[in-house]
């Protein structure tokens, strides 16, 4: 399957919940999501038809998503049926990372074979007051898990916010001198309101802090990749906002309630909910032939046209 520019599209990101049971600043509101009827919402039955549906037309990677997908009650359910399909070569799950130590195990068992977990902070009262429930030592026996159940690979995700976290750069990039991960900064995306100009930090700030940071090779994905002298894993750089990756864009987006989303920044989106298998590729087909040559400019004060708050989306 090819867009309209002729990029191939191999990836899905499926969000098979919008709730979450953190409340991170720049991903939903303080007082969680406004809670839609269950009809609304695809049943996993709908799920795995939409990825059998992708898989036929070329898609081969699956992320599962949320809100926060460890809290849909057959999370487990939903992997081991979709490692199932012939075409899926790996499967990822998005994560905070919580559940991960009653749920690491069984995920990895129903065919999950990547896991990237979301820590912003390793100050503990800074990650209780970015994620404004959760405690850093829930985060960080996540992670521990996460390596202990033996996953392919284990990333961090860190949203890059000036005035914020700035000043743990360097702390969070050795973290790949004690552990085999990759460790990647994001820049902060004006989704949501509420940030101040200097948060938004472009990723050149980490080649600044740390320039001892070497060059490594990538094998595709978004992240310009890095590493530590002696370390174990990798630095990867994400930039969104200073230097967009559309022209090597190779997803769609699939939403919770059934919509897809061409793009991340655009309100644009296809439903393919109460569809048959046959109808879900014809709106796969659309929503690919649908994907903007890139997004429209983002900055501190050129906010996304997503339409939706992240945790609505997928993050």
């Amino acid at each position: 399957m090819r867009d309209g520019f002729g990029r191939k599209i191999t990836y899905l990101r499926l969000s098979v919940t919008d709730r979450c049971n953190l409340r991170c600043r720049y991903c939903m509101p303080e007082d969680g999501v406004c809670l839609q009827h269950h009809e609304e919402m695809l049943t996993e039955e709908e799920m795995i038809t939409a990825v059998e549906a992708a898989a036929a037309l070329g898609v081969t990677k699956l992320r599962i998503t949320g809100g926060e997908p460890l809290v849909k009650k057959n999370i487990v359910s939903i992997c081991q049926k979709c490692s199932e399909i012939k075409g899926i070569k790996e499967i990822c799950i998005t994560t905070n990372g919580v559940l991960l130590p009653e749920l690491g195990g069984a995920l990895r068992a129903a065919g999950v074979n990547r896991v990237n977990l979301s820590l912003d902070t390793l100050d503990p009262d800074k990650y209780s007051s970015i994620t404004r429930v959760g405690t850093l030592d829930k985060a960080l026996a996540g992670l521990e898990a996460a390596l202990s159940v033996g996953f392919e690979k284990v990333k961090l995700n860190v949203v890059l916010i000036g005035g914020f976290n700035d000043d743990e750069i360097t702390a969070l990039a050795e973290l790949t001198l004690r552990w085999p991960i990759d460790v990647r900064f994001i820049e902060l995306m004006p989704m949501t309101e509420g940030f101040p100009p200097e948060a938004f930090l472009p990723c050149a700030a980490v080649l600044e802090r740390l320039p001892e940071l070497e060059r490594v090779p990538e094998k595709g994905g978004t992240a310009r990749l890095y590493r530590l002298p002696g370390a174990l894993g990798n630095v990867g750089l994400i930039s969104p906002v200073s230097d967009h990756f559309c022209a090597s864009c190779d997803r769609l987006r699939l939403t919770a309630d059934g919509k897809v989303k061409p793009c991340l920044h655009s309100n644009a989106e296809l439903s393919l909910k109460g569809l048959d298998r046959a109808g879900m590729e014809e709106v796969l087909r659309q929503a690919a032939l649908a994907k903007p040559r890139c997004h429209e400019p983002l900055s501190a004060s050129e906010m996304s046209g997503a339409g939706r708050e992240m945790n609505r989306i997928g993050g």
